[in-house]
């Protein structure tokens, strides 16, 4: 037996600290974080102002001709044609590779042998709405199922006719009975 822990003492040991002081950490630890955070939002924003300050001068549009002023036009525009049609290149080139890791990583599923099956809800649907999912748009109306069965002829059984049974014992009695049975078998 161990003798650390007394025989009627539950099975988790007391923690080290107490509650109110890991709840003072927790609080210290998370306002910490959050300034931390505030600190990296702000920087961020300063850096991104100094890279567009550093890329894009601001225009010095005072004292321009009106000749001066549509060349700087045609100039900025054909920057701005430029760009969306680097853009679009980058775009479809991501697509392009997102679309061939999914293939690659498919494979790597399939070679391993562990497809991930998705977990299955029950669902209730009525017969409608089944036949809506199955048939798609064709079905507007509520199908008639009864109309869409075949019918069968039932043949009438032949019925024999009820008799005394009185008569037919003593008709069947004897050698003639016997004859009757007989031929009837024939």
């Amino acid at each position: 037996m161990d003798t650390n822990f007394p025989i009627n003492s539950p099975s988790k040991p007391k923690p080290k600290i107490s509650a109110s002081r890991r709840l003072f950490l927790k609080t210290k630890l998370l306002k910490k974080a959050m300034t931390m955070l505030e600190n990296e939002k702000q920087a961020r924003t300063a850096d991104k102002q100094r890279i567009l300050d550093e890329r894009h001068p601001t225009l010095q549009l005072s004292g321009l001709s009106m000749q001066e002023l549509q060349n700087l036009c045609k100039e900025i525009h054909q920057k701005i044609d430029k760009v969306d049609e680097e853009r679009y290149d980058i775009a479809s080139k991501v697509a392009i590779n997102e679309k061939e890791i999914q293939n690659l990583s498919q494979k790597v599923f399939e070679l391993k042998g562990k497809m991930k099956r998705p977990n299955l809800r029950k669902v209730r649907v009525s017969a409608g709405a089944m036949l809506g999912a199955l048939l798609g748009a064709k079905v507007k109306e509520s199908v008639d199922f009864k109309a869409n069965l075949k019918t069968v002829k039932k043949e009438e059984e032949k019925k024999e006719e009820v008799t005394d049974w009185r008569k037919n014992v003593d008709a069947m009695s004897g050698m003639e009975g016997r004859k009757k049975l007989f031929d009837a078998a024939q």
